[in-house]
């Protein structure tokens, strides 16, 4: 059935391996690996403007200067946040998007120098997603370097809200407002590696918060304790079985409240994280953790005969949609052609990533890593070798040809 789906790919699209014989592919990718120093160096320099949750602007700028300084037409920003250029083809369809992310998971005031020990280079964010984002210059440099002019127009993005509480924000306005009903084709650079993700696993987030009147330890013991009530959710959400297939998984990641260790507490919350590749296991997750939060407030409240009650709240912090591109997809196949054409072994993915969105838009959609190896992402010992890294920067360059036709 495999080969059936295939062959029928094959009727429909260019060969990876053909496209590689035009002399200006082929000049694209000598470029790409001729251009793969300057590639690091804009990684690095990058790298080195701090990119914290909600504030990805400083590095937003120096993106949009170097779109425009490439030539890219229509550079703008929009509503969202997002750096937007288009580099036009023949026609205005396919039209692709190619994104990479601007925000990193570390706080404001993280030093963000690069160091660099050999081919070793070492910083917050160089591999996610100080990569991806060199490799947008990078494509849109070769391609130029080359001469080639694709029959589809390429739109590069460098997003906003990828990271954390961001929420996807930049890739959910991009489909919702700036460019809604524009994309035919979406392809995300996230990371390091030469993972295609083809399963956007879904995620919801809550804050949890408990709240009572509070009082003093010992003068009003016997009073609900919103800690305490904390502490029977967090036992009951730890106690959840879920399933391996498809892989669901659950987090308390932060937790707080309090003002004294000789005080009842008035408030006390929790930060937690459900996700699943599937979307029914995940609402069933949802709807078992939403149970387990409010049995815990009327245990504590049992427990002391309903003396200063303990209330909750659980608010949605974040949303992230499940979506899924088959494997028989033209998009996820000539992503597998390009990578067998330049000799890459093939490595197909689920992750939660900025491909989420359209995934569950039924637009084709697929993540793709940006080549070297990378170690301690999400870290401060955040790591990215750079040996070989150019047959990422060639990758890239082919599949944005690829899928351009």
């Amino acid at each position: 059935m495999f080969a059936l789906f295939a062959g029928l790919w094959l009727c429909h699209a260019q060969d990876p391996a053909s496209i590689l014989r035009e002399p200006a592919v082929e000049a694209a990718l000598d470029a790409a690996r001729r251009m793969e120093p300057q590639t690091i160096e804009r990684q690095i320099r990058i790298c080195e403007i701090a990119a914290p949750p909600f504030h990805e602007n400083a590095r937003g700028k120096e993106i949009q200067r170097l779109f425009s300084d490439l030539g890219l037409q229509n550079v703008h920003v929009d509503t969202a946040g997002n750096v937007i250029g288009t580099r036009r083809g023949r026609s205005e369809h396919p039209h692709i998007v190619v994104s990479a992310h601007l925000d990193t998971v570390f706080s404001e005031g993280t030093n963000v120098k690069v160091t660099r020990e050999g081919t070793l280079l070492k910083g917050p964010g160089i591999g996610d997603d100080c990569r991806g984002l060199s490799l947008l210059l990078a494509i849109i440099q070769a391609l130029d370097e080359g001469k080639v002019q694709t029959p589809g127009t390429i739109t590069f993005v460098a997003d906003v809200g990828e990271e954390g509480l961001g929420d996807l924000r930049g890739t959910k306005n991009l489909f919702s407002e700036s460019m809604k009903d524009q994309i035919d084709k979406f392809v995300s650079i996230d990371g390091t590696g030469f993972g295609i993700v083809t399963v956007g696993v879904g995620s919801t987030r809550y804050r949890v918060t408990f709240s009572g009147p509070g009082g003093h330890s010992y003068g009003s013991f016997g009073m609900a304790n919103p800690i305490h009530a904390l502490g029977r959710a967090i036992s009951k959400i730890a106690d959840f079985e879920v399933p391996n297939d498809p892989k669901t998984t659950f987090n308390v990641g932060r937790i707080g409240g309090g003002t004294s260790i000789n005080a009842i507490a008035s408030e006390a919350w929790m930060e937690v994280d459900l996700r699943s590749s599937d979307i029914s296991t995940l609402n069933a997750l949802d709807r078992r953790f939403q149970g387990a939060v409010r049995a815990a407030a009327e245990e504590e409240n049992r427990r002391w005969h309903n003396r200063g009650k303990v209330s909750v709240s659980i608010e949605l912090v974040g949303a992230r949609p499940a979506g899924q591109t088959p494997v028989n997809s033209p998009i996820v196949q000539t992503a597998l052609g390009v990578s067998r054409a330049l000799g890459i072994e093939e490595d197909l993915r689920e992750s939660s990533t900025d491909s989420n969105v359209p995934m569950n838009l039924n637009i084709p959609a697929i993540t793709i890593g940006g080549g070297g190896r990378g170690a301690g992402s999400h870290s401060l010992e955040e790591s990215f070798d750079t040996r070989d890294s150019w047959l990422g920067t060639q990758r890239a360059v082919l599949l944005a040809i690829a899928l351009a036709r």
